[in-house]
C-alpha cells in the first residue's frame, strides 16, 4: 500500500502511462470496433492504493459511451453490495479482462484476452491490492491460471466466494471468485447469495 505522497503519486502516473497505451492500442479488432462505435476504452477506475480490486470480464454497452466501469443496472447492484459489506466504492479499484466492448457483448476471444491482460497485470501489480474479487467465469479463469491456481478452475457455480491463497511467490493475494453483479438484474434471488460472498471480501480486509 501507497504510504506517502510520492509513491502515490508515482501510482498515478504509472496508471495514466497504462491508459494513454490502452487508448493508442491496435492489438486486436476490438480498437476498431470502438471507432466505428465511437466508444471509449473502459481502463478501470478507482482508489490506486485500494485494498481490494475487483476485475470484471469487459465493458458493456453503457460502459463503452462512458469510458467507465460498471455504469448500467450491473454498476447499481456493484454499489448494493459494496454498501451490504460496508465498502465504499472509492476504497477500491474496478478494472476488467477487457478494455473493449465486444461486438454483442459475446465471451471474451483467446486472442483478445492475450492481447489486453497484460495491462492488467500492470495495474494489479500497481495497485498491489491485498484482495481480488473475480467477477464471472473469464476473470476466475484468467486470475488462477495467472497466479499458479489453474488446477482450482471451475465453474462459477462451485467456487464462488471461496478463498484461494496466492502464496508468498505471487505476493501472498487472496482471490475470491464471485458471481457477475449482472446475475442478479436477471434474477432477484441470487443478490442474497452475492451479499453473503462480498461478506467474504469485507472480513479479508478486516470489515467485519
Amino acid at each position: 500500500m501507497a504510504t506517502n505522497t510520492g509513491e502515490i503519486s508515482e501510482k498515478t502516473a504509472a496508471m495514466k502511462q497504462i491508459k494513454d497505451e490502452v487508448v493508442a492500442c491496435r492489438k486486436c479488432a476490438l480498437c476498431e470496433f470502438r471507432r466505428q462505435n465511437n466508444y471509449f476504452p473502459v481502463i478501470g477506475q478507482g482508489n490506486h492504493c485500494a485494498k481490494i480490486m475487483f476485475v470484471g470480464e469487459a465493458p458493456g454497452t453503457n460502459e463503452a459511451k462512458t469510458g467507465r466501469p460498471f455504469c448500467g443496472a450491473a454498476g447499481k447492484i456493484l454499489d448494493e453490495l459494496l454498501s451490504s459489506a460496508g465498502i465504499e466504492r472509492e476504497e477500491v479499484y474496478i478494472g476488467n479482462v477487457l478494455k473493449d466492448r465486444p461486438p454483442g457483448n459475446r465471451n471474451p476471444q483467446p486472442e483478445e484476452i492475450a492481447a489486453c491482460t497484460p495491462y492488467l497485470e500492470r495495474q494489479i501489480e500497481i495497485i498491489n491490492p491485498e484482495v481480488i474479487g473475480a467477477l464471472g467465469n473469464f476473470s476466475v479463469a484468467f486470475l488462477l491460471e495467472k497466479y499458479g491456481l489453474k488446477d482450482k478452475i471451475q465453474g462459477i457455480s462451485k467456487i464462488h466466494g471461496q478463498i484461494f491463497e496466492t502464496g508468498t511467490k505471487f505476493g501472498g493475494k487472496i482471490i475470491v471468485p464471485l458471481y457477475h453483479p449482472a446475475v442478479a438484474v436477471y434474477n432477484a434471488n441470487m443478490k442474497e447469495i452475492l451479499k453473503n460472498d462480498f461478506q467474504v471480501l469485507a472480513r479479508q480486509i478486516g470489515k467485519n
